[in-house]
């Protein structure tokens, strides 16, 4: 029996989350957000994401003052 899968866009993933596009494109290049690659392009599946959003997500590591490379945000900008 097949099972059919709806996968969304990090465009359609952004508006469910309230985010920008830039932040869910973070979250998937730093596998925070569970992915699917179709050649370049990615994709979520809605299953995972509804069960990701339940589970109450992950945080960026080192907080919401560090980007995604770790790296403080004061540190980035000379400060």
């Amino acid at each position: 029996m097949e099972t059919k899968r709806n996968l969304l866009t990090l465009n359609e993933v952004a508006t469910i989350l309230h985010v920008s596009y830039a932040r869910a494109a973070e979250l998937a290049r730093t596998h925070i957000l569970p992915i699917v690659r179709l050649g370049r392009q990615v994709r979520v599946d809605q299953e995972v994401l509804e069960c990701f959003i339940r589970d109450g997500g992950r945080a960026l590591p080192g907080g919401w003052k560090r980007s995604a490379d770790g790296v403080d945000a004061e540190v980035r900008n000379g400060r």
